[in-house]
């Protein structure tokens, strides 16, 4: 199934999206219908100039989400929460999966001049929220005084921009209790509020810790090229990237690329591709329960002191003792 829309000022995803369906809306909640699955989309407003979309149901068939470019320039700056508990792949018209074989868990902000494509693999449980918020609304909620220049552009006014963000345990933990209240209690509109508020407050916090530079704006195009490489940069793990055929697969110049994706992933490429070996390592030795030997081998390491050093450094703890612990 595919459902494609593009915003415009007052566009409503609910509505739109239970037409498509041929089902009604009552209190701001659409019910799955029984023969595509179970569970529902619901609409929780703050005023016109904040709202939020919760989704969480499981499909009998793939959803293929299409958002095609705000046809006028606006000011709504979309914030989407993702976990990395549900199979659900994000990626950006013409690249591939970016997630690796654990899900993904991500928090994606960007304008809506950018064409995106979402899809929700059939029989998983989907649990997401997207927050849509003015420029103007966001900066009152932040009241931050000197913010560092990627903070200035979300809250700017004519820009367009993408970033990404890790979702780490406690966001998890926040984004499962958004999307499981029982909205009957007339204090949990609320509730839900101040939840979300504190999402994104630790969405901001990590945002405010980017590096004070120059940010180049970004189009469809740059977005695309950007989460393929990306997923070269993540479908194998065992092989350092290379960033001259990295730049050769984004049509882009090598100063260009390390600058766009630093920008939007938050990190150099390879410092990237780093933290992601060493994820990839914690899951082989939490989930698959490998040996350590095997974990190191299996991601390129010739050197299982280095190995040991890197996961380290990013974990705290030795693989070793990481596997114990389990």
């Amino acid at each position: 199934m595919i459902f494609e829309f593009t915003t415009a000022p007052g566009f409503d995803f609910i509505t739109l999206f239970a037409k498509q369906l041929n089902v009604p809306v009552r209190d701001n909640v659409l019910e799955i219908p029984k023969h595509l699955g179970e569970g529902y989309v619901r609409k929780v407003g703050f005023g016109d100039d904040f709202k939020l979309t919760m989704h969480r149901y499981i499909l009998k068939e793939d959803l293929i989400v299409k958002r095609n470019p705000a046809l006028t320039p606006n000011n709504i700056r979309t914030i989407f929460f993702y976990n990395n508990g549900e199979d659900l792949e994000v990626k950006f018209k013409g690249g591939n999966k970016p997630s690796s074989p654990k899900k993904d868990s991500s928090i994606l902000l960007s304008t809506n001049d950018l064409r995106t494509e979402i899809r929700f693999p059939a029989g998983n449980i989907i649990q997401y929220v997207v927050v849509g918020i003015t420029a103007n609304r966001l900066r009152s909620v932040l009241s931050i005084e000197r913010p560092n220049s990627t903070i200035q552009t979300i809250t700017a006014e004519n820009v367009s921009f993408l970033f990404f963000e890790s979702l780490d345990p406690e966001m998890q933990l926040l984004l499962k209790n958004v999307v499981s209240v029982d909205m009957n209690n007339s204090l949990n509109n609320f509730y839900v509020q101040i939840k979300v508020l504190e999402l994104m407050y630790l969405v901001f916090s990590k945002l405010s810790l980017r590096e004070n530079t120059a940010i180049k704006s970004i189009n469809s195009s740059d977005a695309e090229k950007l989460l393929a490489i990306r997923n070269v940069v993540l479908n194998d793990l065992s092989t350092p990237p290379v960033l001259h055929e990295l730049a050769i697969i984004a049509l882009m110049s090598e100063t260009k690329l390390k600058q766009l994706f630093k920008q939007t992933f938050g990190d150099t490429i390879y410092n990237y591709y780093q933290k992601a070996r060493m994820q990839e390592a914690a899951f082989l030795l939490k989930q698959a329960k490998h040996s350590v030997a095997k974990v190191g081998y299996q991601l390129g390491f010739t050197n299982l002191s280095h190995f040991s050093r890197l996961f380290a450094k990013q974990y705290g703890i030795t693989p070793k003792k990481f596997s114990q612990t389990l």
